[in-house]
């Protein structure tokens, strides 16, 4: 096979995809290298592990490459004289809990590495060259009231002397900056908005509510709901997410918020995840000042419209809530192997050369 260095752009159709994940040992991006592989993808995968893991990857798979790198360092390292076809740029901080405890490096990572993979595409082609998804968040609506949260709404950020909200500013400049390559360069370029994403693969470690509370259900232990427990969010299921965003990169220049329609308050949450387990754990509210300390913004309601979507990829989840919980249970039950089930792959056409 050719060098992927050299493969000219107009032979692609000829040969199998090349697509490039960061943050693909990362929870959401390690489900979709999976939906990746099974379209016969060759897949390589950028990710400095620092909040993804090596185990979401297969042990063994000549389809997919990983290189252990900061990302600028492997666009102008390993990466620099590859072609991709496409590019899913999902390496991203990820968390409340870890942009609170560490924001000049949520800010970086998410700002600086978006830049230079931007830089990066538009040196292969601009327009001719590959496709583009930047992963954004809902976080981008930041104290909106107006519900359901629309693509094109205005944007409402508190103040920068709190913290919670350079996670939200930082997304924002990557759209931004996305959208302008796309208008300036022609570079074809998507930006999805992610909501709540849950399921199996999924760890705690990092404030993601699901699994914190199916682990602690399953130990017996207290489930801790954060403020009051009314705040209401929309979860969708990773294996539904994942299997719109290679679709929906097919319609460049335009935002999508991607996720659930359908709501449900923090604190039936965790009754719903007690009732799944059969747990005897209690269910305890704790205060935004002692889980996050003084200052702590959050929303009360958070709900997106998909109608854009829906209108573009006919998006339909097909994992509703209790579902996902019990597969979250059962994943973690098992011992937290790996996030993605392998063993249903097809055999493999290529090899990474």
């Amino acid at each position: 096979m050719t060098r992927p260095g050299g493969d000219p752009i107009a032979t692609r159709a000829a040969r199998a995809r090349r697509s490039l994940v960061t943050g693909g040992a990362g929870f959401i991006g390690s489900h979709l290298v999976r939906e990746l592989l099974a379209a016969g993808d060759l897949v390589t995968v950028v990710d400095d592990l620092s909040t993804g893991r090596r185990v979401n990857l297969p042990a063994s798979h000549p389809r997919v490459e990983l290189i252990e790198s900061d990302l600028a360092l492997a666009l102008s390292g390993p990466l620099a004289t590859r072609q991709f076809d496409r590019i899913f740029h999902l390496a991203a901080a990820v968390g409340v809990g870890l942009i609170v405890a560490d924001p000049i490096g949520s800010i970086d990572t998410n700002i600086e590495q978006t830049a230079a993979l931007l830089r990066f595409a538009h040196a292969r082609g601009g327009p001719d060259g590959p496709r583009i998804l930047i992963a954004s968040s809902s976080e981008v609506y930041g104290k909106s009231t107006r519900l359901p949260f629309r693509e094109d709404d205005d944007l409402v950020f508190g103040p920068t002397t709190v913290s919670r909200w350079s996670y939200a500013m930082s997304k924002a400049i990557d759209e931004h900056l996305a959208l302008a390559y796309h208008a300036q360069h022609g570079l074809r370029v998507v930006v999805t908005r992610f909501f709540n994403t849950v399921g199996p693969g999924q760890i705690g470690d990092y404030g993601m509510v699901l699994p914190r509370f199916v682990e602690r259900a399953l130990s017996n232990q207290p489930l801790e709901v954060h403020g009051d427990g009314s705040q209401s969010r929309c979860f969708c299921d990773v294996r539904d997410v994942a299997a719109v965003l290679p679709v929906v990169m097919d319609h460049p220049g335009k935002v999508y918020n991607v996720g659930s329609e359908s709501t449900i308050t923090i604190l039936e949450l965790a009754r719903r995840v007690v009732a799944a387990t059969g747990s005897r754990s209690e269910i305890r509210v704790v205060p935004y000042l002692q889980a996050y300390g003084p200052g702590f913004e959050d929303l009360a309601m958070r709900r997106p419209d998909v109608t854009r979507l829906r209108q573009a990829t006919g998006f339909a989840p097909r994992f509703d809530l209790d579902a996902t919980i019990a597969d979250v249970a059962s994943w973690i039950a098992s011992g937290k192997g790996s996030g993605v089930d392998w063993s249903d792959l097809p055999a493999p056409a290529h090899a990474i050369p």
